[in-house]
C-alpha cells in the first residue's frame, strides 16, 4: 500500500481562448501526463510514439486525450533546442484514419501540447516529427 508521499499527483483545468475546457493531471512518480480535453468520447486510440498515446473519436474526428509517458524528459530542451520525436505511430496507419490524425494533432486542443513538423533528408521522403511543449500550467499548480 503506497503512503501519500510515494504517489505526486498534480491536477489544473485550464482553457484557452474559446476552447474546451483542458484537465492535465501529472504523476510526478511516473513522470506522466494525462491531458483530458471535455466533452467528446474516445473511440480510437493511436500510438503516436512508444511514449505519446492520442485518444480521440474517430467518427467526429476530435480529440479526447493525450497520455506522454516521461513527460519531464521528452518536455526537456537540450542545447540545439526542443527534442523532436519520430511520429512511428502514423507508418502503418489505413491512409483516411493516418489523415484524421494528422489533422487532429496538428489543430487545437492537441497543437497546444504538440508541436508536429516534419523532417527532410533527401532522398527520403519527409518524415513527420512531434516535440512535446513544456507547461507553465503544471508548475503554478504544484
Amino acid at each position: 500500500m503506497m503512503n501519500s508521499e510515494e504517489l505526486r499527483v498534480c491536477e489544473t483545468d485550464v482553457v484557452y481562448d474559446s476552447e474546451r475546457p483542458i484537465h492535465l493531471a501529472y504523476d510526478e512518480t511516473g513522470d506522466i501526463l494525462e491531458v483530458v480535453f471535455d466533452g467528446v468520447e474516445a473511440t480510437t486510440a493511436v500510438e503516436l510514439t512508444d511514449n505519446i498515446l492520442l485518444r480521440f473519436n474517430h467518427e467526429r474526428g476530435l480529440a479526447v486525450g493525450l497520455t506522454i509517458l516521461d513527460f519531464s524528459l521528452l518536455a526537456r530542451p537540450t542545447e540545439m533546442g526542443p527534442q523532436s520525436f519520430l511520429l512511428t505511430g502514423l507508418d502503418d496507419l489505413p491512409e483516411e484514419l493516418r489523415q484524421t490524425v494528422v489533422k487532429i494533432i496538428t489543430t487545437p486542443p492537441v497543437n497546444r501540447f504538440l508541436k508536429v513538423s516534419s523532417l527532410y533528408a533527401p532522398p527520403a521522403p519527409r518524415i513527420p516529427i512531434t516535440t512535446v511543449e513544456q507547461l507553465p500550467a503544471l508548475a503554478s499548480a504544484k
